[in-house]
């Protein structure tokens, strides 16, 4: 099977091109500038595939399928590093099982996830791996991998902390927030921290300081502060940057990679930066929302606001701005969703009268690449930026580069076809993520993914999905590919 995507603008992490893009089974077989001389195999390959249109009439060998990209980009696929379907959180599970997912995921040009184990206190790593392999295996759109939620630290975890990076699980994730559930103390956090250095393996953190919070909420819900907007004012950001510091600073005594999730406040962007100038292996993402959603959704009339809860919370009008020159500066790197939906009925509704027990989480894969975009048409970020924040850095962060991430000979063709030209809105009626609202509703923005190719395989194309059931492979990742 082979495929010619022609005459459309090629953007990569490293610039833009007028290139035609070869795609010969799974692979990306040969990328050809347009106007440009190139050595002679690959220009008889690709001219070969452009004469497609005659196969029938003349039998010369051409692309079996051509997609017409002029005036259109031609991207990799998306990466989004931080997804939770079917996830477990106060009673419930988040809505999208990794069928809807994905295929979610894939309608907005996002051609990998990596998703979280969540290994529940008193049980194993390789158990629970196993047990989110269970949920996954077969049933993905688009190509998955997983990261590891540690929240029982001992001596038995601590070694399978190796035997998961053998079965290509390179990434644990802890939390400073979420006292009796996944809360780690300092000591237990260094402890795997100083596991992680001996392998080479990433700690990501959840960075809020969870036992003060605690008691700012209850100190809220004692006085009758009860409202969702209440979610976002008892976890204060100087919380968060108190936590980020602490983790960086735990990190450089254990000598740890150390990667900050879903960061979302000017005081923690600070934490990192000055880690990074100080040649410190830290890295952080940030997520959609916390660029253009601010406390004042949280604060929305009635019950509303509860749509919009998830932590860390949203934050006042001034940190967006903070974020979005981070994403300039690469003191943030990487943007991902935090995917984790709850219906606003009968889920978040579990908060009425009390806003601590509203499921923490919102909506997200399938608009990431698109709100990102419309960052580009804002003039927050360049063209490549985009690419290289949505897509190539968490190929690099995550093991997958140059497999993923990358439009280039040898790399799997997840390949993304995008109309800068078109223009959407944002709403519960057409988005395809299994959860009864949109934390954008009404946003209209500019562009939208045309094609979606993952492995070679068009699954989305003209409004329509046309994925194979299963399509999706396991990924097994390397380490971190940007420690110093």
């Amino acid at each position: 099977m082979s495929m010619l995507i022609s005459g459309g603008t090629v953007v990569t992490a490293e610039g833009i091109l007028e290139a035609d893009v070869l795609v010969v089974g799974e692979k990306i077989a040969a990328v050809l500038a347009r106007g440009e001389a190139t050595d002679a195999a690959t220009y008889a390959a690709v001219t070969a595939a452009t004469d497609a249109t005659s196969t029938a009439a003349t039998g010369t060998a051409g692309a079996d399928v051509v997609i017409d990209a002029t005036g259109r980009y031609v991207i990799p696929g998306g990466i989004d590093g931080h997804t939770h379907m079917e996830m477990p959180f106060g009673g419930t599970f988040s809505v999208d099982t990794f069928e809807t997912g994905t295929k979610a995921a894939a309608w907005g040009g996002t051609t990998t996830i990596i998703d979280f184990a969540v290994q529940a206190k008193g049980t194993s790593l390789l158990a629970t791996l196993d047990k989110w392999h269970e949920k996954a295996d077969g049933n993905c759109a688009i190509d998955y991998g997983f990261h590891m939620i540690v929240s029982d630290v001992n001596d038995s975890t601590l070694k399978e902390m190796d035997a998961c990076i053998a079965d290509g699980v390179t990434s644990f994730k802890m939390f400073m927030a979420y006292p009796g559930v996944f809360y780690a103390t300092d000591g237990e956090i260094l402890l795997a921290m100083q596991q992680a250095s001996r392998s080479g393996a990433t700690i990501m953190m959840h960075a809020e300081n969870g036992i003060a919070i605690d008691q700012l909420v209850a100190q809220a819900v004692a006085a009758g502060r009860t409202d969702p907007v209440y979610h976002g004012l008892s976890r204060p950001p100087e919380l968060e940057g108190e936590a980020t510091g602490r983790a960086i600073t735990l990190a450089r005594v254990a000598d740890c990679p150390l990667y900050i999730v879903h960061l979302s406040a000017s005081q923690a962007l600070a934490a990192v930066a000055e880690a990074r100038d100080a040649g410190q292996n830290v890295f952080a993402e940030t997520c959609p929302q916390y660029l253009y959603l601010t406390l004042d959704d949280l604060a929305r009339p009635g019950f509303d606001g509860a749509k919009f809860v998830c932590s860390p919370p949203l934050r006042t009008s001034e940190h967006p701005a903070a974020l979005w020159q981070g994403l300039r500066t690469n003191d943030l790197s990487v943007v991902s969703t935090d995917h984790c939906p709850f219906c606003f009925k009968e889920q978040k509704e579990l908060g009425r009268g009390d806003f601590s027990k509203i499921p923490n989480g919102m909506p997200g894969v399938e608009h990431r690449m698109d709100l990102l975009h419309q960052g580009v048409v804002n003039g927050e970020i360049t063209l490549s930026r985009w690419v290289e924040t949505c897509s190539t850095t968490p190929a690099r962060m995550f093991g997958l580069y140059p497999r993923k991430g990358v439009i280039a000979p040898g790399a799997d063709a997840d390949i993304v076809v995008y109309d800068p030209a078109a223009t959407q809105t944002l709403s519960v009626a057409t988005h395809h993520m299994n959860v009864d609202y949109s934390a954008y509703e009404g946003m209209e923005i500019a562009g939208k993914v045309a094609v979606t190719i993952s492995r070679g395989q068009v699954v989305m194309a003209d409004g329509e999905f046309r994925g194979p059931a299963g399509h999706g492979s396991f990924l097994s990742r390397g380490l971190n590919q940007y420690l110093i």
